[in-house]
């Protein structure tokens, strides 16, 4: 296994390597990017889906709310840009909330990003699964394993170290950026110089019976979809090369152009070719079709579509783990999350993700387009609590240029809430399940909390009761023979200097007790011995009963009892199936008894 363990994710790195780990801005913007740029794949399909249950007619409205996401854009990248150098040291939402709103508001920002982020695994890797079959239809029926696949195959690259997965996983997202301003750029050549037909499209401005303002809001609110990912960056800032706030800062303004001149370009194009969603091929796919045919070029932009859409996964790889780490040390979430693995990444968060992102994937059949409202809200609740944070950071501290600061972060704030509205409001079939999963979030974060606390308070030497003292220790040692194991575990006992010990024998039969205290009187007649008769052939209850009898008369003279149990171990693992476990039933029931020492003694056979 630790061959196999080196050979999936590589030697162990030493601590003081870690500054080898830190990414630079060309790999972070490929990898903390990704989710957001592959947004551009569906978040115009998104919009396109609401206004064609008018007519296609209503296309040319995807202008204007294009434009509008665009706003919502440029808030939210001003506003995060903030965060980063208030918050140089990450968290994004959580720290921003949590500091700002109080600590409930901070949970529901944290745990909303968490499954957020498990979502964003999910929905990437099988949009671009969905990018592949349009390409190869016959892949159809394997949609699942495919996508089950791929989530494996990133988590093993994330567990091999933070530099290794961003310099394999930075040129796919290159290249699809790099395909897509192909695209758009041969795409307005062809409009410009009068390739592409002007009746394909209705103009901008004509009326459209059946549009309403509830409607173009829906439709708003889907096409927002496409901004998920950009609070990545203010989380995962500890990965950058240092100074870090100033590298996570240009990396934003970069991914917020990119984004922008990418998803604009897409809109336009869709609206004037005359896209029409199909459930069949996506609307990027479409677009490339009619732009260069089912050539080379076609099967170049989706083939790194369905990267970028599945690579879009490793987004969450970067900031679900950062974002645990800091839950888990204000104790909110388990401790293991805090530990680094071999590769010095945070390995406890990246296997958790892949797990459960596959557990979706699977209680899905890899559709999981009906959960992109709810990726999305789960996006737009932090967005909003985040930027209410900073209003009220702002207003509390009133730094120098605090009212320019103030106006950006109350017009994201603004924007955000609406959108989270317009989600509850036009897609509250989809995203209901957020206001029953949010508040059992919040409740679990809020109990593992109480635990910590509860067991600093009993560990705390200040708070807890005085230790009793140990005036003497008696043994008792369950036997189940005379053999090698029993007398290496006898030789044990004696040297602990015990004031007794009590070996135990417990028969199902009386002959055969008989004959065992006979035994045992000619090998060991120094050691007392307790034959405990069984008729129901239990062990555990009898022993059990006689650990009572003995801990009561021990503790009148605060005397220790120790459970001494002795255990063979075969030379290999799979032997363990051929034989009883009844040590290791004993030594479970045992470790749950209060005020008794539990000891195994291993004996390890040779052959």
């Amino acid at each position: 296994m630790a061959a196999l363990k080196r050979l999936l994710i590589g030697r162990p790195l030493k601590s003081t390597e870690l500054g080898e780990q830190k990414r630079n801005k060309k790999k972070a913007l490929a990898i903390l990017s990704s989710d957001a740029l592959s947004s551009v794949a569906y978040g115009p399909e998104q919009i396109l889906l609401v206004l064609v249950t008018v007519s296609t007619a209503a296309f040319w409205y995807s202008i204007p709310i294009g434009i509008g996401v665009l706003i919502l854009l440029a808030a939210l990248i001003l506003s995060y840009r903030q965060i980063i150098f208030a918050y140089p040291h990450g968290g994004g939402a959580y720290v921003v909330s949590k500091q700002n709103l109080g600590i409930y508001p901070g949970l529901v920002a944290g745990g909303s990003l968490l499954v957020d982020y498990i979502l964003t695994v999910a929905v990437s890797v099988s949009a671009g699964t969905d990018a592949l079959t349009s390409a190869f239809p016959a892949l159809h029926e394997h949609t699942v394993g495919i996508a089950v696949t791929f989530v494996i195959l990133i988590t093993l690259l994330n567990l091999r170290g933070v530099t290794e997965s961003a310099s394999i996983l930075a040129y796919p997202v290159y290249l699809f950026a790099l395909a897509l301003f192909i695209l758009i750029g041969v795409g307005m050549y062809n409009i410009v110089t009068g390739h592409v037909s002007p009746h394909l499209h209705t103009p901008v401005g004509t009326p459209v019976a059946g549009i309403s303002l509830f409607l173009l809001l829906k439709a708003f609110a889907s096409g927002s979809s496409a901004l998920t990912g950009v609070e990545a960056i203010s989380n995962a800032i500890p990965n950058f090369k240092d100074p870090a706030p100033n590298n996570a800062a240009k990396t934003l303004m970069a991914m917020g152009i990119l984004l922008a001149v990418l998803f604009s370009g897409i809109v336009f194009l869709a609206y004037y070719l005359g896209i029409s969603p199909n459930p069949q091929e996506t609307v990027v796919s479409q677009i490339a079709n009619q732009t260069f045919g089912r050539n080379f070029m076609y099967f170049f932009i989706q083939g790194t579509t369905a990267l970028i859409l599945i690579l879009a996964a490793n987004t969450g790889y970067s900031a679900f783990p950062l974002l645990a780490v800091n839950l888990a040390k204000d104790r909110f979430i388990p401790r293991m999350f805090t530990v680094r693995g071999d590769r010095l990444g945070y390995s406890n968060g990246i296997i958790i993700l892949g797990l459960l992102s596959i557990v979706l994937i699977v209680a899905f059949h890899g559709q999981t387009e009906h959960l992109i409202p709810l990726y999305a809200v789960g996006v737009f609740i932090p967005f909003t609590l985040s930027q209410t944070g900073m209003i009220v950071k702002w207003i509390r501290e009133k730094p120098q240029g605090w009212v320019t600061k103030l106006v950006i972060n109350t017009i994201g704030a603004l924007i955000s809430f609406t959108v989270s509205v317009m989600f509850f409001a036009t897609k509250f079939a989809q995203i209901w399940p957020v206001l029953i999963f949010l508040p059992l979030i919040v409740y679990l974060f809020h109990r593992i909390k109480k635990h910590y606390e509860a067991v600093g308070e009993q560990l705390r030497l200040s708070t807890c009761e005085p230790a009793v003292p140990i005036e003497g220790n008696v043994i008792i040692l369950p036997v189940s023979g005379i053999t090698h194991v029993v007398e290496h575990s006898l030789n044990y006992a004696k040297s602990l200097a015990a004031d007794q010990i009590i070996a135990v024998y417990i028969p199902f039969e009386r002959e055969e007790e008989n004959r065992f205290e006979e035994k045992w009187q000619k090998w060991r007649p120094d050691v007392r011995l307790v034959t405990l008769h069984s008729p129901y052939r239990s062990i555990i209850h009898p022993l059990s009963k006689f650990i009572d009898t003995v801990h009561r008369k021990a503790s009148e003279s605060n005397y220790q009892v120790t459970v001494i149990i002795p255990q063979f171990i075969p030379k290999r693992s799979w032997h363990n199936l051929l034989h009883n476990q009844t040590s290791l039933m004993i030594r479970t029931y045992l470790l749950f008894r209060k005020d008794v020492v539990v000891t195994t003694v291993p004996y390890h056979l040779k052959k």
